[in-house]
């Protein structure tokens, strides 16, 4: 009677974990990892808060970046609350319905963003290599339609993983290895086979990240060829120059989410440290970078954002310098001067 009842209660949730060994030390951790989630919200709220109040950054490619932003900060917030809860509560329990909502948010943003990037890279493409009709090929409502199209995609081939983990019969430790709720890690707990998931799970990455890589690749092979028909150097340069930081994006989410995969399936002997670094690498350096690149190497965002900056100062000291006057007036007005 008592495995029976300790196993429908075990079954009723999982177990998240931080960094085992360490638990003494989950508060000094804590620190890096608000930091990062910070900068990460910050970061791309300005990004956001900078093309929507900014008329001339109304184009194409700054509304992908904006949808660019937007998927960083869904990753964000999908895996922040278990993430700071574990190490500032302790809090490790987590039910199976809110484990599989989680596990949905964070593989379908993860899927919206590598669209995202594709769309980002036919932005490159038509802009270089067919400019003339840069306007009319993506007006606004083929770009939000791009954008439903991505999220609809990567939601619907997601939508049956819950289900297809909802029907195992978890027999095994019910102790996860990291702080969040990823398919792989909770189907390899379960007591029967798995191969329909291994084969779904194939389908979907093939789908959508192999696809998704090779139009990019694609993409960027048609511009490479576009730009070096260009006659003159500075114009090549330049128009390269524009693709920057898009290829920045591209190898900052393929690069940790190969890792990942490669790691997750062919690296069982390595430490266990390096299999939690890799899935936070892989869920936090994207949204914590993109901003950054796209300051430092986007010239209008670059400009854009110091210009806020220097008009926030400017007022804070007029605010300021209003406070002190006022003071000075009620002071002198108090002595009878």
């Amino acid at each position: 009677m008592l495995a029976s009842g300790n196993s429908s209660l075990q079954s009723a949730s999982f177990f998240l974990t931080g960094f085992k060994g360490l638990e003494s030390l989950h508060g000094l951790i804590s620190i890096p990892f608000c930091t990062i989630y910070l900068t990460v919200i910050v970061g791309n709220i300005t990004i956001l808060h900078v093309i929507r109040t900014d008329a001339t950054l109304h184009e194409p490619m700054y509304y992908f970046l904006a949808m660019l932003a937007l998927t960083d900060l869904g990753l964000c917030f999908s895996t922040l609350p278990t993430v700071l809860g574990i190490f500032w509560f302790d809090f490790r329990e987590i039910g199976i319905p809110a484990c599989f909502t989680q596990l949905f948010f964070i593989h379908t943003l993860s899927l919206v963003e590598s669209s995202v990037l594709l769309s980002m890279s036919i932005d490159r493409y038509v802009a270089i290599c067919n400019p003339l009709r840069y306007g009319t090929l993506l007006t606004p409502g083929r770009i939000v339609k791009m954008g439903l199209c991505s999220v609809l995609r990567s939601a619907l081939l997601i939508l049956p993983l819950p289900f297809l983990l909802k029907r195992f019969h978890y027999c095994r430790s019910h102790v996860l290895a990291h702080a969040y709720c990823l398919h792989l890690e909770i189907m390899k707990l379960a007591c029967s086979s798995i191969i329909v998931n291994h084969i779904y799970g194939l389908f979907v990455v093939a789908c959508t990240v192999g696809m998704d890589s090779l139009l990019i690749f694609l993409s960027y092979a048609l511009i490479l060829r576009t730009v070096l028909s260009i006659a003159s150097r500075e114009e090549r340069l330049r128009a390269l120059n524009t693709c920057v930081s898009h290829i920045c994006a591209v190898l900052l989410f393929y690069i940790p989410m190969i890792g990942l995969s490669l790691v997750h399936r062919f690296g069982e002997h390595l430490p266990r440290i390096v299999h939690l670094l890799m899935s936070y690498v892989y869920l936090l350096v994207p949204p914590l970078m993109n901003p950054i690149v796209y300051s430092v190497k986007t010239k209008q965002i670059r400009q854009r954002i110091i210009k806020k900056i220097k008009k926030q100062q400017v007022m804070g000291a007029y605010e300021l310098r209003g406070s002190l006057n006022l003071r000075n007036f009620h002071f002198t007005d108090s002595i009878g001067i």
